[in-house]
């Protein structure tokens, strides 16, 4: 893949992108050297971009696979010695013409979501960022997690499930998920 190509698919959907790396890495940081991490690994190799078929779903794809060998490797290296990440999450401000009280629940329901899916387990957290956080359809999921169809819908299925029976057991009314 050359420069061009790349330049072509970051004006394209490299805020999507982005967007998937910041939710699954969950802080800024990681998440921008995920994204550079993806583009980089995009221009090192000999690939030939097919249009015609979905190079978006190429490039979550390679993002997920990053991030999952990063994570093995920092598991490794905190077996060997342990380090906590002291950075917090930084929250979305909700612009909304609600009242104050509104706003404070709706930011304290969204900051609790974010909790519980990154609770989750992988099967179940990535599906439901690329699906309501990036806006893939089932099909590219399938394609990026390397799952059936189904598989990914009953993952989703059980992912929502999992977080309303939290929230739920968090004292929230019942929210529509």
């Amino acid at each position: 893949m050359n420069a061009r190509e790349i330049e072509r698919c970051i004006d394209e959907f490299g805020s999507d992108i982005y967007r998937f790396c910041l939710k699954l890495c969950a802080d800024k940081t990681d998440a921008e050297d995920l994204y550079q991490q993806t583009f980089l690994k995009a221009l090192e190799t000999e690939w030939v971009l097919d249009w015609e078929k979905n190079p978006k779903a190429l490039f979550f794809s390679l993002a997920h696979n990053l991030w999952k060998s990063d994570r093995r490797k920092q598991a490794r290296r905190n077996m060997i010695a342990p380090c906590n990440n002291l950075d917090d999450e930084t929250e979305a401000l909700l612009h909304s013409k609600e009242n104050i009280e509104e706003n404070y629940y709706q930011k304290e329901l969204i900051t609790e979501v974010r909790q519980i899916i990154q609770t989750l387990p992988e099967k179940f957290q990535v599906p439901l960022i690329l699906f309501y956080l990036s806006d893939c359809s089932i099909e590219q999921i399938s394609a990026i997690i390397k799952k059936p169809p189904g598989t990914v819908k009953s993952r989703l299925f059980k992912g929502r499930s999992l977080i309303k029976k939290r929230l739920e057991d968090a004292g929230y009314e019942r929210t529509s998920l």
